[in-house]
């Protein structure tokens, strides 16, 4: 496979992103759930369109792109990988926006600021997905039993997120923000959005710097337990890498969009786990009864369904049942002080 269509995409990525933060959002703002819900819909309009162009390079063969699947429909098996591994991608990077709102909140970032962070912790994920992908692609085209490993991986992943107990947050015990705080002073506030500051002739590190460490951190790990579930449904390396690109570019927005009601979706994660069950189970039946791309897509998306319908419900249960007057279980009769049902209250017949 030529190197242009590797390069012409990063290029792309890195043009999309001077854009956001050099031109777009130069100015730190808060940014509102309508202008992010615009941006998420930017985004995965943009995938889209590149799912589309996925679908004529590999029908094409353009640049050589696609000729080592070998499949008799190589642009629609393309694009149906693409679209699954990105709803996957997307759907996992739920998990991580509860993290995100973790650390916000522990920190008291201000909103303004909030997007700063984000954004250089994407550019991070954007280099610790590549070489996660590339060194698991490596790996399962070497040692062909590996995918098994991988498969049990996001099987026992699944099971972990099942039973652990909700997040929560113990910086002055991570090693990588001992670590700042040993080599750097703290300042006592925030400095707008500055990561570090001279002050007295001492450059001191900000509450946003410990933020970004700690955002840039979970990255690593969620990019160690998403990125394998990405190979039980391709093994391609371009559309691996393009399809988690394109989830991690709108996750920013879509921060935004839902933090106000990530509250709200306490099923999802229960999804989650049974997406990475799934997936994991497909990767250990690769050679035994493997899974078709399209029939992976439709549980894929009915596991998600669930867990959106289940949350959506079980909001509009809990708001119902905070509305006055409304009460699910039967009403007692009024009674006076001699225990007898009052004028308001009505007693049954003899």
């Amino acid at each position: 496979m030529s190197l242009i269509p590797w390069i012409g995409f990063v290029v792309l990525v890195m043009f999309l992103l001077a854009l956001d933060l050099g031109v777009l959002n130069k100015t730190p703002h808060v940014v509102k759930p309508a202008e992010a819900l615009s941006w998420t819909v930017l985004w995965v309009s943009l995938a889209l369109g590149f799912n589309a162009c996925v679908y004529l390079m590999y029908e094409h063969h353009f640049l050589g792109i696609g000729q080592t699947i070998g499949h008799a429909m190589v642009g629609k098996q393309a694009a149906m990988e693409f679209f699954t591994a990105y709803v996957v991608e997307e759907s996992l990077s739920i998990d991580n926006l509860f993290v995100m709102a973790l650390i916000f909140n522990y920190f008291a970032v201000p909103a303004p600021y909030q997007h700063r962070v984000l954004f250089l912790g994407i550019l991070g994920a954007l280099v610790f997905r590549g070489i996660f992908i590339g060194a698991g692609l490596a790996f399962i085209n070497l040692f062909a039993w590996s995918v098994y490993v991988f498969g049990a991986l996001l099987i026992y992943t699944a099971a972990k997120m099942l039973v652990a107990r909700e997040e929560s947050l113990a910086p002055d015990k991570h090693p990588l923000v001992r670590a700042v705080r040993r080599y750097y002073p703290m300042t006592d506030g925030y400095r707008e959005d500055r990561f570090f500051v001279y002050e007295a002739g001492t450059r001191m590190a900000t509450p946003l710097c410990v933020a970004l460490v700690l955002i840039e951190s979970s990255d690593v790990v969620f990019a160690a337990d998403s990125v394998p579930a990405v190979f039980g449904v391709t093994h391609d390396p371009f559309i691996a890498f393009t399809s988690n690109v394109f989830a991690i570019l709108g996750l920013r927005s879509l921060y935004f969009a839902l933090a106000a009601a990530l509250h709200a979706f306490r099923y999802m994660k229960v999804s989650l786990v049974f997406v990475l069950a799934f997936v994991g189970i497909k990767m250990m039946l690769t050679h035994l009864h493997p899974i078709d791309t399209i029939s992976s897509l439709v549980v894929i998306a009915s596991l998600l369904s669930v867990g959106v319908v289940a949350s959506i419900t079980a909001g509009a249960g809990a708001r119902l049942s905070r509305i006055p007057g409304h009460s699910h279980r039967p009403t007692a009769a009024p009674v006076d002080d001699t225990g007898k049902p009052s004028d308001g209250g009505t007693t049954p017949d003899a």
